[in-house]
């Protein structure tokens, strides 16, 4: 039977927001605020600045200013007093602002009911209008006046505090005839507004308030308002989301993916409803169902009693836990430090200010008192050690918030001193600071990390390296809490314990106790870590939200054919799934990953992201997130990575951040691959630095450098050993190769150039040819994924004069199926103690020199990309030899300018003759594509400098004026080169101070590189 879909049922959770009326549904008793009349009086005389400046504005209604006043003055007057309220609501906010219902309870307590509903009314026939700010920039230019047509409709009664009380009594009293002015204030008002708005339409029962939704699939919050309107009203949803899942607006993938879930879970009420539907709607509906048509579920017999009758569904028998009176924690103290960790950090401070400071004087300030925050952390940070070590102890800051530039510096500077800083700002600002308390032992850091892991999702990747770090000794510290009384001190304790010890055995952290605490506690320890992984459950097991209901996701098979898992099994994955944490998955899900097949379970986990997005994506659910590190394959790499470089744009950075932890978690060659071409090519700054460090972390544990780990990053492909590859269609065969920028072609057997692979035709084989077109079309998309980035890296290569060993270069780049296509379209350098060969790898994958006689580079030999400069008069022979075998370089070598500094710029710190000159802004921001990093922002937000990084710990500046305002850099059209100078790090440049250093530092090619960038900055 189809229940009524034309009948409204409010929400349970509107209940709480009617108003009793004659006639309607009965609601909650009304409480007005009887305090809120003298509140409101109180607040407008504080805003009477506001006010009178917007009725004094010239574009304000005389009208409608002389009925405010006189409100303000005393009058009884419902439009003076909507007047007032729209006004105020246009005043930027600020702490200690009213409610946006308190006015309506002073209407409603000063005036009664009547009064307040005419004010209402008025509400919807003023505008407020804002013309940008004054010229002070201290308040909005404001006017209002009547509304006129064209002017939109968000005003303060359509945001949140008041449309939850809005919505319900409109809805109730009018029902679907509110759609039309919900509908104009979908996509024009801020996050919470939008999907209060989408929340209300999707309750109404109406075509028109569903087609609306349907039409905005596209935008924020409306998707999870559409599945619940679609649960609401299943047989509408298969009529109107057919159509958009058939067309080809921006919003038919959404609509697809939406309705195809919706046919899957209501598939008997869609078969039903078949006939009726409009013949559009019935040929993609018939489409899904024939294409969704689930496999049959396994025998239950066939299913391991985990997923029959998981651990919590069983009554469990609650064991009285060891108890372990009278020990106390170890009181050790370490600090220990990552290959190259400390230096790195003592290199983040911010540079200092002034190169003559008086230390003394600043010592003493500094112990008079009078020393601000800012010259405080300088002192400490740049000052003589001697001097201000002795200092730290009595320092206290006054905020632990945005220390970057400054506490990592402080820790890697005093070490143990500055232990007890580490510690407040952690505690103070976990989310921010965590990460500092990672080199320290101690057993206050050590509760602090166990606490984080078990309690606060943002700390969670600084405790779990903690833990990393410290092993059996950073649990020793928690052993006593761990055998103490039961609370959450013993949960969070014995869940550290069990995490090292699932990293690194049992074995250490039970000698590490019976050493500090004796045999009793040792075996308490080894009784606790020898608990089954399975039962390790939380107090409340969770409930994954409706979107991940299991007859709409994927299936999965098991591996010995026996059929898929009947929906009450998946739902037991679900709940696995649910229970896991990054880094802290529930034991149960490697068990199904035994007797699932691979594919269907990274199919099945994508389906589980998917929904969860659709879903609005619910922080409380991260988990459907998460889990795809664990469960994901490459084809999720390939699906998710667009998705994490485009979240920060649309306010998702810390989503993005965390899509790098999966990359990092999946861990394929071809995840690793797309985690490192964010890390060089992402036009967010925030989420290209964390994936560098997660590149970086990745090199570290496997003893490389980012340098030779980016070398062993690029996939084969399935090219054969000459870098080709054959499609096979059955009677007819194509091959593919290579250009100059690695953009792959398709030629025929005979070598005839095809402009495109053709698709599969009736007389080609119908498995080998569609296989064969699909597997051309991923090579497609990952080579373009590495493509740039290998041309980029061996420019930089040539730039930067960086050599490989000659086995490295033979394994990982001339023997490269992919890379030996852009490794013979260069001239190399083999160096080998005095003697300095060039070469090039010729068609037959042989080395020949510039005579094209046979050339084999020595086992010693250090190999590099060639600068012309090191070719020195053979320059023009190689630029012969190129152009005889009519060989395209994928970037300027042979060709390349080379440019060369006066005598007289050799012995200086700057270059004058680029200074003094005004740029377009967005020709200095392409100099990041050729290694140049903006400047960090100082004062206002401002980045006053762009510098780029040379050999022997230099940095060659541009000072900018007025420089790059973070968030809007095209806000100064053009900006100054006002000093172009060498230094030891980015700054300011200080011409009473000047520069030690001089451009006679750098080599031949470096200066030639940095000429040639200044030459195009400022001659375009």
């Amino acid at each position: 039977m189809i229940d009524n879909e034309d009948r409204l049922v409010l929400p349970d959770s509107w209940h709480k927001h009617l108003h009793p009326r004659r006639g309607g549904l009965p609601g909650p008793a009304v409480k007005v605020s009887r305090k809120a009349p003298d509140a409101v009086r109180a607040y407008n005389l504080g805003a009477s600045a506001h006010l009178e400046s917007t009725f004094a504005h010239p574009g304000s209604a005389p009208e409608l200013v002389e009925r405010a006043r006189e409100y303000l003055a005393g009058r009884t007057d419902p439009t003076g007093a909507a007047v007032v309220t729209a006004t105020l609501a246009a005043r930027p906010a600020r702490p200690g602002d009213l409610a946006r219902d308190a006015h309506l309870d002073a209407w409603v307590a000063e005036h009664g009911v009547g009064f307040a509903s005419r004010a209402v009314a008025e509400l919807s026939t003023i505008f407020v209008a804002w013309n940008g700010w004054d010229r002070s920039g201290g308040h909005r230019d404001l006017e209002v006046r009547f509304r006129r047509s064209g002017d939109h409709l968000h005003q303060w009664w359509m945001e949140a505090a008041f449309l939850r009380r809005l919505r319900t009594i409109l809805a109730e009293g009018i029902g679907p005839a509110l759609a039309p002015l919900l509908i104009a204030g979908v996509g024009r008002s801020a996050a919470d507004d939008l999907r209060l708005q989408a929340e209300a339409l999707a309750a109404l029962p109406s075509d028109e308030a569903f087609a609306a939704l349907v039409e905005r699939l596209d935008t924020k919050h409306v998707q999870p308002a559409v599945l619940e309107a679609a649960r609401r009203f299943p047989v509408r949803a298969l009529r109107l989301l057919a159509p958009e899942a058939g067309g080809t607006s921006k919003a038919a993938g959404a609509a697809g993916e939406l309705l195809a879930g919706h046919v899957q879970a209501h598939r008997r009420l869609a078969e039903q409803v078949l006939p009726a539907l409009p013949e559009g709607a019935r040929e993609v509906v018939e489409r899904i169902l024939k294409e969704s048509e689930r496999a049959p579920d396994a025998p239950v017999s066939a299913l391991p009693s985990l997923l029959r009758e998981p651990p919590w569904t069983r009554e469990r028998a609650a064991a009285a836990p060891a108890v372990v009176a009278g020990l106390t924690p170890s009181p050790e103290r370490a600090v220990s430090w990552a290959p190259g960790e400390r230096e790195a950090w003592a290199a983040s401070a911010r540079p200092a200010t002034a190169e003559d400071a008086d230390w003394d004087a600043e010592v003493l300030a500094f112990r008079e008192g009078t020393m601000q925050e800012r010259p405080a952390r300088r002192l400490l940070l740049h000052g003589p050690e001697e001097l201000v070590r002795p200092l730290l102890a009595d320092w206290r800051p006054r905020h632990f918030w945005y220390t970057d530039d400054w506490l990592p510096a402080l820790v890697a500077r005093f070490e143990l001193d500055a232990l007890p800083h580490a510690l407040e700002a952690a505690d103070a600002n976990p989310a921010g600071n965590a990460h500092v308390l990672v080199p320290f032992l101690d057993a206050e850091a050590a509760r602090l990390a166990a606490n984080w892991l078990a309690r606060l999702k943002s700390a969670r990747p600084a405790a779990r390296a903690w833990f990393a770090r410290h092993g059996a000794a950073g649990v020793l510290p928690l052993v006593p809490a761990a055998l103490g009384r039961a609370g959450r001190a013993r949960r969070e304790a014995e869940s550290a314990l069990l995490l090292v010890a699932a990293e690194s055995g049992a074995d250490p952290i039970v000698q590490a106790a019976r050493d500090a605490h004796g045999p009793e506690a040792a075996a308490a320890v080894a009784a606790l870590l020898a608990t089954d992984p399975l039962d390790l459950l939380p107090p409340r097991i969770p409930e994954a939200g409706a979107w991940a209901d299991p007859a709409v996701l994927p299936q999965l098979f098991l591996k010995d054919g026996r059929g898929a898992l009947p929906d009450e099994a998946t739902a037991h994955v679900v709940t696995m799934l649910a229970l896991s944490k990054p880094g802290e998955v529930y034991a149960g899900v490697d068990a199904v990953r035994a007797f699932v097949t691979p594919e269907s379970l990274a199919r099945f986990s994508w389906g589980v992201f998917r929904r969860w997005q659709a879903a609005g994506a619910p922080a409380k659910e991260g988990w459907a997130f998460t889990q795809l590190g664990r469960l994901g394959d490459d084809e999720t790499v390939r699906a998710l990575t667009p998705i994490i470089r485009a979240w920060p744009g649309e306010g998702g950075h810390q989503k993005a951040v965390a899509g790098l932890e999966v990359l990092a978690e999946i861990g394929t060659e071809v995840a690793l691959m797309h985690l490192h071409g964010i890390a060089q090519r992402v036009k967010f700054k925030g989420l290209r630095t964390r994936a560098q460090e997660k590149i970086d972390e990745v090199a570290s544990g496997l003893g490389l450098t980012p340098e030779r780990l980016a070398d062993r990053l690029v996939p084969d492909f399935g090219l054969d050993a000459q870098g080709s590859m054959t499609l096979d269609y059955g009677p007819r065969r194509f091959s593919v190769g290579f250009d100059e920028q690695l953009r792959p072609y398709v030629t025929d057997e005979d070598g005839t150039p095809r402009k495109a692979l053709p698709k599969p035709g009736a007389k080609d084989d119908p498995e080998l040819a569609p296989a064969a077109y699909k597997a051309f079309g991923t090579l497609k998309k990952d080579v373009r994924t590495v493509a740039a980035d290998q041309v980029r890296r061996l420019e930089e290569s040539m730039v930067t004069r960086r050599r490989w060993a000659a086995a490295e270069f033979r394994d990982l780049l001339a023997a490269h199926p992919l890379l030996r296509h852009i490794m013979r379209r260069l001239v190399w350098l083999s160096v080998d103690g005095g003697e300095t060969t060039a070469f090039r790898l010729a068609e037959d994958g042989t080395f020949a020199d510039v005579e094209d006689d046979l050339f084999t580079p020595p086992a010693t030999a250090a190999i590099g990309v060639a600068h012309p400069l090191e070719l020195g008069d053979a320059l023009p022979a190689w630029a012969g030899v190129f152009a005889d075998y009519e060989i395209l370089q994928p970037f300027p070598q042979l060709g390349r300018p080379v440019h060369a500094l006066t005598a007289e710029e050799r012995a200086s710190g700057r270059l004058t003759r680029f200074e003094g000159f005004a740029v377009p802004f967005g020709r200095v921001l392409a100099l990041t594509k050729r290694g140049w990093e903006r400047g960090i922002p100082l004062d206002a937000g401002v980045e006053r400098w762009i510098s780029r990084a040379v050999p022997g710990g230099r940095y060659v500046v541009i000072d900018l004026d007025p420089g790059f305002s973070v968030g809007l850099v095209d806000h100064f059209p053009e900006q100054g080169l006002e000093h172009v100078w060498i230094s030891d790090r980015p700054a300011d440049f200080l011409p009473r101070v000047g520069t030690p250093y001089t451009f006679g530092e750098l080599d031949a090619v470096t200066a030639s590189e940095i000429l040639a960038d200044l030459t195009t900055l400022s001659e375009g």
